[in-house]
């Protein structure tokens, strides 16, 4: 593949851990030199294919994440390939678990609109009222009809038990890479509890755990539908977690820091592994399984994509197939 219009979907991530397990995902990698004009776009990319979509993949620049330089990476995206027909940001994210949802460490949540919300919220952006009061301004877009139609078809796939688990065989390309593999414990503290330091939970109390009945399950991943929280900043903080989980608009099954700068510079979908709680407790336990199973699930939802719904002008004014 030698021309940027033969791609047709784009892919971002803001970590190392995260772009590698979405590179796992590509069936074929091809040659990208002299695709892009570097001059007017900084981003590296990795060019490659899935089934039959071309997709370009590219990750933030290291030590820059946040929603400002996933918008600059979003537009550089754009502008070199004019074929994208959409973005998928796909990553790690901090869970916000509730009675009512139950999201455990190394699920999946994906941005779909929910009541005036479009899937996406900047929970940090807004104004601050004389009574101290904090209120959010803004809307962002919702992810295109089309990733909205697939997600529809992943769900009746996904939860129909004569279907086999084809995202549990996309998790295996990661298999040769140990530290990939699904950690053994999943800790979940009350909210009133902080962390007693140290880069694990070895000082923390059991008693102070939540008690969580064993999930059973035929999957390999659980996916979590709904309101994805993004900020400028890290959320490590249980009370507030829960207080924007609980929040009957918003209702955030997750929180990270890019999304809010793809959603109104080009159609996008954001899909997430949940690596942490969003609490004093965060540690990098899970995050590269969480990154493998937001890769995984992104991998799957191009195998659902038919190629036609993608499939570019030529230069002869014919249509052509975007592999």
């Amino acid at each position: 593949m030698s021309q940027a219009y033969e791609y047709t979907i784009g892919w971002i991530c803001a970590l190392q851990d995260e772009y590698m397990a979405s590179c796992r995902m590509l069936d074929e990698r091809y040659d990208g030199r002299g695709v892009v004009d570097k001059e007017n776009d900084n981003n590296t990319y990795v060019f490659g294919r899935i089934e039959e979509h071309n997709v370009v993949i590219s990750c933030l620049p290291k030590g820059r994440p946040g929603i400002t330089s996933a918008a600059v990476v979003a537009q550089n995206m754009v502008r070199s390939f004019p074929s994208l027909r959409f973005t998928l940001m796909v990553g790690t994210a901090g869970g916000a678990p509730t009675h009512e949802r139950d999201i455990r460490l190394g699920d999946v949540v994906v941005s779909i609109p929910q009541g005036r919300l479009g899937g996406v919220v900047q929970y940090d952006f807004g104004k601050r009222l004389l009574g101290g009061q904090f209120q959010r301004i803004g809307q962002l877009n919702s992810p295109p009809k089309l990733l909205l139609g697939l997600i529809q078809e992943m769900q009746r796939r996904y939860t129909d038990p004569r279907k086999p688990d084809t995202i549990a065989e996309h998790i295996k390309r990661m298999d040769d890479k140990l530290e990939y593999r699904r950690p053994s414990e999943d800790r979940l503290y009350r909210a009133d509890y902080e962390h007693q330091g140290g880069n694990t939970c070895k000082n923390c109390i059991a008693g102070k755990l939540e008690q969580r009945p064993s999930r059973v399950s035929r999957r390999a991943i659980t996916v979590h539908y709904g309101t994805v929280g993004s900020a400028n900043s890290v959320m490590k903080n249980a009370k507030e977690r829960d207080q924007l989980a609980h929040d009957p608009e918003l209702k955030v099954l997750c929180f990270e820091m890019e999304a809010a700068g793809l959603m109104n510079t080009f159609p996008s979908l954001i899909i997430r592994g949940i690596g942490n709680y969003s609490d004093s407790h965060k540690n990098d336990e899970w995050n590269k399984y969480a990154a493998l199973a937001a890769a995984a699930y992104a991998r799957e939802l191009l195998h659902v994509l038919k190629p036609i719904e993608t499939m570019i002008p030529s230069r002869a004014g014919k249509t052509k197939g975007s592999a």
